[in-house]
């Protein structure tokens, strides 16, 4: 088929409708497990008497893909990948950090009876376990990771212990500004929100997300006052959503969602 051009037309800050895509696929069903073919083509739009009119299409190319996404903001530049991303896709950045002593802001909107550390607002050194991140579209999952070791599809995922994450495993954002872009450049913001804000309460269900005696805070305010330099992994609990989650399977929810 001859080449189909493919234009943008913005005068006096309007939009002008130069193109349609249409889409095509089987009316039958497909047999479990695989999927029906599919077509596109890629149309001119011809004012007809002052209406628009589909004319002649051409099948829709990569070329074309790429021409739109780059009209729509959609296209993203060849960069190299650090070390520790997982997956980067337009739609999802995964990302993993190793165990690390780093300060925690603590200011409990109502701390227990007891604690020794945390009672009063404070920025504390304290050991975080290797960690998971996950953003897309529909915010940031936070997960502990069982070991200090990049993460596989086959990896178990924990509990994260940071205060402020649900028991879905999104970071509970409050007043933090989101970043407006899923690119490697916002990881660092990413990473602030969780760390280096500060930690008022655990959302609900999360202060027995650790195992052993007096919960998540008790635990925090234990390992600030000893000085830890190690988070005890003993003590993190698999993250549950029906049943274990692996990394892989997070990453497939996460497509199809």
């Amino acid at each position: 088929m001859p080449g189909h051009s493919t234009q943008f037309e913005v005068t006096d800050g309007s939009m002008a409708l130069t193109n349609a895509i249409l889409l095509y696929r089987p009316t039958g069903q497909s047999a479990p497990g695989r999927s029906l073919p599919a077509f596109a083509s890629l149309h001119a739009v011809e004012q007809a008497d002052g209406k628009p009119t589909i004319g002649a299409g051409a099948p829709l190319s990569h070329a074309h893909l790429r021409q739109w996404a780059k009209a729509l903001g959609l296209g993203a530049a060849p960069e190299i990948l650090p070390d520790n991303v997982v997956v980067y896709h337009t739609d999802m950045l995964a990302w993993w950090t190793p165990e690390r002593v780093r300060p925690g802001y603590f200011n409990l909107s109502a701390p227990p009876k007891g604690l020794r550390a945390l009672s009063e607002r404070t920025v504390v050194p304290v050991p975080y376990p290797a960690h998971l991140f996950v953003a897309t579209r529909s915010g940031l999952g936070v997960y502990a990771l069982p070991t200090n070791e990049r993460p596989t599809a086959s990896t178990a995922l924990m509990c994260s212990p940071v205060l402020n994450v649900f028991a879905s495993g999104q970071l509970c954002w409050g007043n933090i500004p989101q970043p407006k872009k899923i690119t490697l450049a916002a990881i660092a913001e990413y990473e602030r929100a969780v760390f280096d804000s500060w930690s008022t309460h655990p959302n609900p269900g999360q202060e027995h997300s650790v195992t052993g005696k007096g919960g998540l805070v008790r635990l925090w305010d234990e390992l600030a006052t000893r000085k830890a330099v190690r988070f005890p992994y003993k003590r993190l609990k698999p993250f549950d959503a029906g049943g274990p989650v692996s990394f892989g399977q997070l990453v497939a929810r996460s497509g199809r969602a």
